[in-house]
């Protein structure tokens, strides 16, 4: 028998990660990386990952629930039912949308998770799934994994990057399944309008596809402003769902908890394949959500505060170099126009190389992001004022 350890033999990624662009913000960490092992001051405005700490009932709320044994154990896939009661709360006082604990919520690692799941649960080879275009990209990451075909909705500028349903492409309505939307947006901060959602519920129907919205950014909003959830309009819950996430509000990034909502069918779906896939989650993690969705809501007043000071920091800051960028009403993102045109990925590697500054290039997003730039607003104040001095200087 020969040695395995002196045979040489190719071991290849399987095909449906072949079919995968990599991940844009893995490929800018290394960049940064880079640039840092060289002793270079780097600004980091790429990855939309909260700076600002976790409100600290949520914090002790963990300690002491970690403490207890009993939460050491394997969780069920579906949560708590005191978590799914809490979010079935949460979803009453916010929007006044009644959703029933045990069948219209699940719990999720966090909502990336079970939006990359969605169209695996859902969606067939040769199926079309219905993808904005910029996105967020597991969107379409999901549905190649699922051996799905991705049917770009453009996301365009003069439409308030909102998608123009009468142009979708009549066929890849017929074979389409799914249908993802997220508003506030990432990566352009665009609102969605209670027409758009009709819209989609119109098509939704018109065509048996499933709508699947993403509303992690709907507690980031400014001026005064207050987003709406897709399950508020009529009809929404009997075709779709709405992801939502910890991350944002209460700057839970990396605790990992979000959930899905909405038509019972899609949920259990998703919450048929998850129990293939994983086992829950950690049960002090879904108390301290408990903690989060139902104790005093004064940290999110005061982080959606810093974001919009950070926001006209930005905004104002770089106008003064001449580059006009128009004032997001929500998320922590500034979608901006390349200054003078060009490809957005040299643009942004100009920035990084010349300004040690890390953005985003909207391509990444989509070839509809091409053109743009993205802005992340989750560093200090001071460090953004320090990096929109570095890019008016190479303007």
């Amino acid at each position: 028998m020969t040695n395995p350890s002196t045979t040489s033999w190719a071991i290849e990624k399987a095909q449906r990660l072949q079919q995968l662009p990599p991940y844009l913000f893995v490929e800018i960490d290394k960049a940064k990386r880079r640039l840092i092992q060289q002793g270079v001051d780097v600004i980091d405005l790429g990855v939309g990952d909260p700076d600002l700490p976790t409100p600290p009932a949520v914090i002790k709320t963990l300690q002491e629930t970690a403490e207890d044994p009993a939460n050491h154990r394997y969780s069920f896939t579906e949560g708590l039912s005191q978590l799914r009661q809490a979010i079935a709360g949460w979803y009453q006082r916010r929007f006044n949308v009644i959703l029933d604990p045990a069948t219209e919520v699940l719990p999720l690692l966090g909502s990336k998770e079970g939006i990359a799941h969605l169209p695996l649960a859902l969606a067939n080879p040769g199926d079309v799934v219905l993808v904005p275009d910029p996105c967020y990209p597991p969107y379409r990451s999901g549905t190649t994994l699922a051996g799905a075909s991705v049917s770009a909705m453009p996301l365009l500028e003069e439409n308030g990057f909102l998608p123009d349903f009468g142009s979708i492409n009549q066929k890849a309505a017929r074979s389409a399944k799914l249908l993802f939307l997220n508003y506030p947006n990432n990566p352009t901060a665009a609102l969605a309008t209670e027409a758009c959602f009709q819209e989609a519920i119109e098509l939704a129907n018109a065509y048996q596809v499933v709508i699947a919205h993403d509303a992690a950014y709907s507690e980031i909003a400014f001026d005064g402003v207050k987003p709406i959830s897709f399950l508020q309009v009529p009809g929404a819950k009997e075709v779709g769902v709405e992801f939502h996430s910890l991350s944002k509000t209460y700057q839970m990034t990396g605790w990992r908890v979000g959930w899905v909502c909405g038509h019972a069918k899609v949920v259990a779906a998703l919450g048929e394949l998850k129990s293939n896939l994983d086992s829950g989650i950690f049960q002090p993690i879904q108390f301290a959500a408990i903690e989060a969705l139902r104790g005093d809501q004064a940290s999110l007043g005061e982080a959606v505060a810093t974001y919009q000071q950070r926001r006209d920091v930005l905004v104002e800051g770089l106008a003064k170099s001449g580059w006009e960028i128009p004032k997001p009403k929500a998320a922590f993102y500034v979608w901006a126009t390349v200054p003078g045109g060009g490809p957005s990925i040299d643009f942004a590697a100009r920035v990084l190389e010349q300004a040690h500054v890390v953005i985003t290039p909207g391509v990444g997003f989509g070839a509809h992001g091409e053109g743009y730039v993205r802005f992340s607003l989750t560093v200090p104040t001071d460090r953004l004022q320090e990096a929109v001095s570095r890019i008016a200087n190479i303007l």
